[in-house]
């Protein structure tokens, strides 16, 4: 256990992230985050923890730059992703050879022993998956483009670093992502058979794939695409992107034969995209998401389709289902599949019935689950679940005892103690929806002590306030003496497509009507201070403190993390400006919607105090949403302060930094709501 008392401590704090089930089912691999380095920094790890409760995590693997991605041999051994680099970790870490160093894939032996590297391609390996039956290898790795895979690729990155050139030349598609530029690297599907180990007296280099192109020239087909094999290991499922005209894209699912490199396009269809496929344990079968495409008029919609592999034939597998489901896995009887869906402020697991279509509800408490794994038995379901109150850890759910609770594994995680109570709040909004909210109390608030009230507002928008964040926790505020309201306005994910038709692209409308009417209800408890209170969000959540900001006065301090600002502005300049263009229409034909929502256009009416707060290598929501705030706030006038990092993105990814966004923002609300000098955090100047 440890507390929310010291910021140190919490940032360091060890983190569950993944986790994958051994084929045997006796364990299972987690990727655990720590902080390590100098500068400190989050490295990933892989742990080994056993499927029954009681038993001893074990870490697996210790390398200097972390490790991730674990996938199963069917013989037991894992192989995963790593930086580590064979030559010059003898060398030591700060050699040029050591930083210089890509990912490769290794493999630890099922029954112990040293990893070995087993692919190493130049550019790096982003992800890998396993055959579970034959155990053929195929991972993406990034490549040049014009290039084939090995020595030509290798040339072109010499002569490219050799001159200095880091330019790329675009000529269409999409040109960042979230954090990073698009390079001119492209990413490749490769396939291999696991290498046998390097023999006495041989060059290391010879107990390494012999890599097998499964898409030469692939374009930007595979951007951040996920992929899957049949259990014989002789197709490829992977999403594919299409380019259309006027710079739109469509994802399809294709299956590529591993032998050939044949393609074939399994699903695809006008204004819909196909994703995150997977291949049933028999191979007959491959489910996936369908999100149709939000338009002027409606916003997308999520189900899952079933098709046989063989044939083109989608059939929607939730029909009637009126939430949006995502990790879809497959049970091993291949009968039915294991799915979660946000469901009023919860992530519960689901199964649907192949044959007769029926969805079963497989959990009842306030938890998220993420991470699915099915038992090879079929008696069980291993996964991560979180809670608002409680950070991840892994857990086993009875498959044949609908009434058991899922049972708690042994963790490397960190675990904490709440420093207050977690209430479940609800009110109506005009038009008579139920608007429900977590309000997360400190222990001392009573009507005798009331409160002071931080309402936060989550991102996306399309989202919900339903499991643990680390970056956005609730309880270092409590553990301060605040009690924060997180609400699940419009656009809020778990209560159906209406809850989402309600805001859409109404983001200043009933959005906001509906975070006024859970604040009212909420500040009405003798338990809360209704004279201080105040507000914050990131990402859309920075859109609603800007919105409210120019709306109303009834805050004493309002802090804006990765905020949009200028609709016009952000819209054209984000990674992903077709998404917008469908839904809020072309600014110079249809200019509506940006005039009735944008919050600049409020600027005038700011009374309250902002901290604004923005990292350069953010290009989902770019940081010139922020300097023109800045602008437009400092030239009235207005009080401001501007947290700047200038190597975070749209979250805030450093332990340190971690540290001193939550300093910062406690001193703000201290200032402001509780009436303290300014404390300015001591690593800031």
């Amino acid at each position: 256990m440890t507390t929310f008392n010291d910021l140190h401590e919490y940032a360091w704090a060890p983190r569950v992230g993944s986790l994958r089930l051994s084929p045997d089912g006796s364990w299972l691999a987690l990727v655990v985050q720590t902080v390590g380095d100098t500068p400190a920094k989050y490295l990933t790890s892989i742990w080994r923890v056993g499927t029954e409760p009681g038993s001893r995590p074990v870490r697996l693997t210790r390398g200097a730059e972390g490790e991730g991605g674990p996938e199963f041999l069917p013989d037991g051994s894992l192989v995963f992703v790593s930086r580590r680099p064979d030559a010059a970790a003898a060398a030591g870490p700060d050699t040029p050879a050591a930083k210089d160093s890509k990912t490769a894939l290794w493999l630890l032996p099922a029954g112990g022993g040293e990893a070995r590297r087993i692919a190493a391609p130049g550019g790096g390996v982003e992800a890998v998956a396993v055959a579970r039956d034959a155990g053929t290898l195929v991972y993406s790795a990034p490549t040049f483009r014009g290039t084939a895979v090995g020595d030509e690729d290798a040339a072109m990155r010499k002569a490219r670093k050799d001159a200095g050139v880091s330019a790329i030349l675009h000529e269409s598609g999409r040109l960042r992502y979230w954090d990073h530029d698009l390079s001119p690297e492209q990413l490749r599907l490769l396939a291999a058979d696991v290498p046998a180990p390097a023999g006495p007296g041989e060059e290391a280099d010879a107990g390494l794939a012999k890599p097998r192109d499964l898409t030469s020239d692939p374009g930007r087909a595979l951007d951040e695409q996920s992929f899957d094999l049949t259990p014989d290991g002789h197709a490829v499922v992977t999403g594919w992107v299409v380019p259309e005209a006027s710079a739109e894209e469509r994802s399809e699912v294709v299956v590529i034969d591993v032998a050939t490199g044949d393609r074939r396009a399994l699903l695809s269809e006008a204004g819909l995209d196909y994703g995150d496929a997977r291949v049933s344990p028999d191979g007959r079968l491959v489910v996936a998401a369908r999100t149709t495409h939000e338009t002027y008029d409606r916003p997308s919609d999520v189900t899952l389709v079933v098709t046989p592999l063989a044939a083109s034939e989608p059939r929607d597998l939730l029909t009637g289902f009126d939430r949006y489901p995502s990790e879809a896995v497959w049970a091993h009887d291949c009968g039915s599949v294991f799915f979660t869906a946000d469901d009023e402020g919860r992530r519960p697991v689901f199964r649907v019935d192949l044959a007769s279509g029926e969805v079963t509800r497989l959990t009842e408490d306030h938890g998220a689950y993420e991470s699915l794994c099915p038992a090879p038995d079929g008696r069980s379901l291993y996964a991560l679940r979180s809670a608002i109150d409680e950070a991840p850890a892994p857990i086993r759910i009875d498959l044949g005892d609908a009434a058991a609770d899922p049972v708690r594994l042994a963790s490397p995680g960190a675990s904490f103690d709440i420093p207050g109570r977690l209430e479940e709040v609800s009110t109506q909004a005009a038009d008579g929806t139920t608007i429900r909210a977590w309000l997360a109390l400190p222990a001392e608030a009573t009507p005798d002590a009331p409160a002071p009230l931080v309402l936060w507002v989550h991102g996306g928008p399309v989202s919900s306030w339903n499991d643990w964040n680390w970056r956005w926790n609730p309880w270092l505020l409590a553990a301060r003496g605040y009690a924060v309201l997180l609400p699940d306005p419009a656009l809020s994910t778990g209560y159906g497509q209406h809850m989402i038709e309600r805001g859409y692209t109404n983001w200043g409308g009933t959005p906001f009507t509906d975070v006024m009417a859970i604040t009212d209800a909420v500040v009405a408890r003798a338990d809360i201070d209704s004279t201080r209170t105040a507000m914050m969000g990131g990402s859309y959540g920075g859109y609603m403190a800007n919105w409210i900001a120019g709306h109303t006065d009834r805050f004493l301090a309002i802090v804006s993390h990765a905020s949009v600002w200028a609709l016009e502005q952000m819209f054209g300049t984000t990674d992903g400006p077709a998404f917008w263009r469908r839904s809020f229409g072309d600014f110079a034909t249809r200019p509506e919607r940006y005039l009735e929502n944008s919050p600049h256009l409020h600027a005038d009416e700011i009374v309250t105090p902002m901290l604004i707060i923005h990292g350069d290598k953010d290009y989902r929501v770019p940081v010139g949403e922020a300097l023109r705030l800045w602008w437009d706030l400092t030239s009235r006038s207005k009080q401001v302060k501007l947290l700047y990092f200038p190597d975070e993105n749209h979250w805030v990814l450093k332990p340190g930094d971690v540290e001193v966004w939550y300093a910062t923002v406690l001193a703000f609300l201290a200032e402001h709501v509780r009436g303290e000098a300014w404390r300015q955090p001591e690593l800031l100047s």
